[in-house]
């Protein structure tokens, strides 16, 4: 398995950055734009760092929030995988902003051939997307910052991600894990049914090196993962910890990873 990162929040000289994210990945001969990130950066990152996005075989959408999709207005014409709920409108409880995606579902179905599920996706021999996360364990997913439409609380269930069988175990890879990195990582071992988890990356949706920070690198540690690279939305201090207990570093933009 081949990663490019095209988007996120720091970037190698050179390349832009954005609050937002997009990786590009490469398995069993096949490519697939993972999130778009929030505009066309992506575009702009890709055409500098050699990588041809006409050749994509599908895009994976993770979850339905403008840092991950919203860079779909400027692609048309391929296949889209995703959870159904992606298309909610949606917004945070602190000042009521709307983070939903700019396109409605109509619009997205008139650009792509949509294919919703969820249900786990098998994508090629060694590529899987997760389908909708169950919320097992006690310390991650129980409370939530934004709210849908009418005002019920949002606990983002369309929350998904990847998981790639290599040599090695299982690459499980995040957008922004807000169904709990650790509940991810348990949900793509069964869906795979291979137990080694080689490496962990994307988005875990932490900053403070509070309880749920300290119970997922405990979780990390006692399951034996290789590399941690945790971005996007992995703040300080918990980025420190990871950094510290973990190889792996830092996904940046412009970087490029092999497992």
């Amino acid at each position: 398995m081949k990663l490019v990162v095209l988007s996120d929040a720091k970037a190698m000289n050179g390349y832009g950055s954005e609050h937002g994210l997009s990786f590009f990945l490469e398995v069993d001969g096949q490519q697939t734009l993972f999130d778009t990130g929030a505009s066309d950066l992506f575009l702009k990152n890709a055409r500098i760092l050699g990588v041809n996005l006409s050749k994509v075989d599908r895009i994976v959408l993770s979850h339905g929030h403008y840092d991950h999709g919203n860079g779909l207005q400027f692609l048309d014409g391929l296949p889209l995988l995703c959870h159904p709920g992606c298309f909610v409108k949606r917004y945070r409880k602190s000042g009521y902003g709307e983070l939903g995606l700019v396109l409605s579902r109509a619009e997205i179905e008139a650009k792509f051939a949509l294919q919703t599920s969820r249900k786990p996706v098998q994508l090629s021999e060694h590529l899987y997307f997760l389908g909708e996360v169950p919320r097992m364990n006690a310390f991650e997913a129980r409370s939530t910052k934004y709210l849908l439409e009418g005002g019920t609380e949002d606990f983002i269930t369309d929350d998904s991600g990847l998981a790639c069988i290599t040599t090695q175990g299982l690459v499980v890879i995040s957008g922004c894990a807000h169904s709990g990195i650790c509940n991810m990582i348990e949900h793509a071992r069964q869906v795979t049914g291979v137990d080694r988890v080689e490496a962990v990356l994307g988005g875990f949706h932490l900053s403070g090196l509070n309880v749920q920070a300290r119970s997922t690198i405990q979780f990390l540690d006692d399951l034996g993962v290789h590399q941690v690279l945790p971005s996007h939305c992995t703040l300080e201090p918990a980025l420190s910890a990871f950094r510290a207990r973990f190889m792996g570093g830092e996904l940046v933009v412009g970087s490029r990873h092999c497992f």
